[in-house]
């Protein structure tokens, strides 16, 4: 294969090859049954927001860590909490990738199918442009170090919406192959088609969790891979190249499943850490403020690990006067701690903020 030539012969999917081999089946098996605990999981908290918010800002940071779009844990997260301010390039295009994400998983709500259209809805919040698919030639993947063309997508806007129509049609079609599996191939044909000047990777990593969420797999969107594949990212590189030159695809799903289980155990892992501090949280302000404690008050301060009095107003625990007070208290108790940034005063819970960072 001629990798400056542009791969406009990448197959449509399915592969016209048995995929459902003894080992991949058997890891699918593993990877689907670590997938239902965290939905059964996730399916028991009432207020499945406090770790949507929390997880889907760490997802955020991750996947675009991939990209070398490197932002804090801190700067992201009081980013997120503050009104106005002058924030770096890295940590916006990072809360771009969140509000991407929501806005992909509000367009599945409303037919429950993943479109091109959805897919370039989404790219276009994540990038903040409309330029939509490629329709000029000269995109080509390189090594960062060597310079050396490592992949040339397909070109021409024909061949590129040609490619996503059967990509759509795959993802929506009813199957007997198991939605894991589908998932694997799902992901690395829409890197293969690439069909964006920007953001193909993050806007892919997204559709990994609405699809997901689609097939009912999850509830809520609170499944993310990105940590995986930054620990593993050369392998992450190496194994879709492998694909596209060798057809290797049975390493590729492996790959892919063993990041779902993984991925999974990891974040039912801190959902129970999450719930853990909640209720070491509770039981000390109960003790500590027992007038200002609520079971509400207590969720908002888990929501993200940066609160204000806007947010007490916002979910009508206290007017801001009280909500003030209230926030006060709890830094004297020690679960919060004031922040000055710029002109607003945050109030950080800094033991759900090291869970996350």
């Amino acid at each position: 294969m001629n990798l400056d030539r542009p791969y406009n012969d990448l197959p449509f999917l399915p592969p016209e090859k048995n995929l459902e081999t003894a080992e991949i089946l058997k890891a699918a098996i593993q990877a689907n049954k670590s997938l239902a605990e965290l939905k059964g999981l996730a399916e028991t908290i009432p207020n499945q927001s406090i770790f949507v918010n929390t997880l889907s800002l760490k997802e955020a940071q991750y996947s675009s860590e991939i990209e070398n779009i490197i932002t804090t844990s801190d700067d992201l997260y009081q980013a997120y909490s503050l009104s106005d301010q002058k924030m770096n390039k890295d940590t916006k295009e990072v809360l771009q990738y969140r509000a991407a994400l929501w806005k992909g998983y509000a367009l599945l709500a409303e037919n429950g199918l993943i479109t091109t259209n959805l897919i370039n809805s989404v790219q276009a919040v994540l990038i903040e442009n409309n330029a939509g698919i490629r329709t000029l030639p000269g995109t080509s993947l390189k090594n960062a170090k060597t310079g050396k063309t490592v992949y040339t997508p397909p070109v021409g806007e024909d061949v590129l919406r040609d490619k996503l129509k059967n990509l759509e049609d795959y993802i929506n079609e009813d199957s007997t192959v198991d939605p894991l599996i589908k998932l694997a191939l799902i992901h690395y044909q829409f890197e293969a088609i690439h069909p964006y000047y920007d953001g193909n990777g993050r806007t892919g990593r997204i559709l990994n969790v609405l699809y997901l969420t689609q097939q009912g797999l999850l509830g809520m969107p609170i499944l993310y891979l990105s940590g995986y594949i930054i620990r593993n990212k050369e392998k992450y590189y190496n194994l879709l190249r492998n694909l596209t030159l060798n057809q290797d695809y049975d390493a590729w799903i492996l790959y892919m499943l063993d990041c779902v289980r993984v991925s999974s155990t990891e974040t039912i892992i801190t959902i129970k850490k999450i719930q853990n501090l909640m209720i070491e949280t509770s039981a000390l302000v109960k003790e500590k403020c027992p007038k200002i404690y609520s079971k509400e008050l207590i969720d908002v301060l888990f929501q993200q690990p940066y609160c204000k009095i806007k947010f007490l107003e916002d979910a009508k625990i206290a007017k801001r006067k009280t909500a003030s007070e209230y926030l006060y208290e709890l830094e004297k108790i020690g679960v919060l701690t004031a922040k000055k940034v710029g002109r607003e005063r945050l109030f950080l819970n800094k033991s759900l903020l090291n869970l996350f960072s």
